[in-house]
């Protein structure tokens, strides 16, 4: 596998940034489909994926490692835990576009690299600095405001942040390449949706096939879900990690302004009192992480 560069290259900007706009107008596409159940919407999002990623490996000459996956039980168990986690982070997802929860989407993604920052401290002993440590104590008073003014636990955003920064710290320890991972990721899922979809059918309870429309939408949701992360797996390879750090709030943010001009979400107290305090943590985060990676090139 390929070691982090160490500068930025024209060509890696590009896919790293096509990956996180394409990630911010998401939710446009699936309010598009918001009348249809989030599992089944899932279930195609995994099956119709397996064509495009499949395509890429074929492209690249890279089925060999794939193969050799097929062939490791620990590998095959590695990818059975990415695989149901990545599935949760999609289904919480989908049923939060789709039901008004757009914000708290955004909230969910603004604070998982802190998460994440917490994960690697807690369960891989990696020492924060005193930055990351306010940054980390500020997210976190952010959603106790939340919690506090809005009297309940804000569960999309925490559903997000818990299954994307498991997934992430989990999918460190893959030993496959990105887009081969991706693969056998939904390779994994498909029989269980293929399961569902034919459930579906069976007792007259599919979208698939009602109309052309829905059909169309729910073929594409396959095109929306690896297109992104095949440009994300190959852009990250090709910039540097503070960059990505700084890319990763594309997505958020045009989910957020999305979710306010579009959808016409309200912005409550409890949300108009925490975003400025997870906004704040971010900048933190984000300039203890480049005085960080300024001083290891020094």
């Amino acid at each position: 596998m390929s070691q982090p560069t160490n500068s930025d290259t024209p060509q890696g900007l590009v896919y790293a940034i096509t990956a996180y706009v394409l990630w911010g107008f998401l939710p446009l596409y699936m309010k598009g489909v918001a009348h249809v159940p989030s599992v089944e919407i899932v279930a195609h999002r995994v099956i119709w994926s397996v064509p495009v990623a499949g395509a890429l490996l074929i492209a690249l000459g890279r089925t060999r490692d794939l193969r050799e996956a097929l062939q490791s039980p620990r590998m095959l168990a590695m990818a059975c835990l990415t695989a149901a986690l990545v599935s949760m982070n999609w289904a919480i997802y989908v049923w939060a576009i789709a039901s008004g929860h757009a914000i708290d989407a955004a909230l969910g993604y603004y604070i998982n690299p802190l998460f994440s920052i917490l994960l690697g401290a807690v369960l891989l002993g990696e020492r924060p600095s005193r930055a990351q440590i306010v940054a980390i104590a500020l997210a976190a008073l952010g959603v106790i405001v939340l919690i506090v003014e809005a009297g309940e636990v804000p569960i999309v955003a925490l559903g997000l942040m818990l299954t994307w920064g498991f997934y992430a710290l989990f999918k460190k320890s893959l030993p496959i390449g990105p887009n081969q991972g991706f693969l056998l990721e939904v390779l994994i899922l498909t029989p269980v949706a293929l399961a569902y979809l034919g459930w579906l059918g069976a007792t007259g309870q599919s979208a698939f096939g009602g109309t052309t429309y829905d059909t169309l939408m729910l073929m594409g949701a396959g095109i929306v879900t690896a297109v992104p992360l095949l440009f994300y797996a190959n852009g990250a390879k090709q910039v540097r990690l503070s960059t990505i750090g700084i890319l990763q709030y594309i997505a958020p943010t045009m989910i957020f302004l999305t979710a306010v001009f579009v959808f016409g979400e309200e912005i409550d107290q409890g949300r108009a009192m925490a975003f400025p305090l997870i906004w704040a943590a971010l900048v933190i985060y984000s300039w203890s992480m480049l005085r960080q990676m300024r001083r290891s090139r020094l």
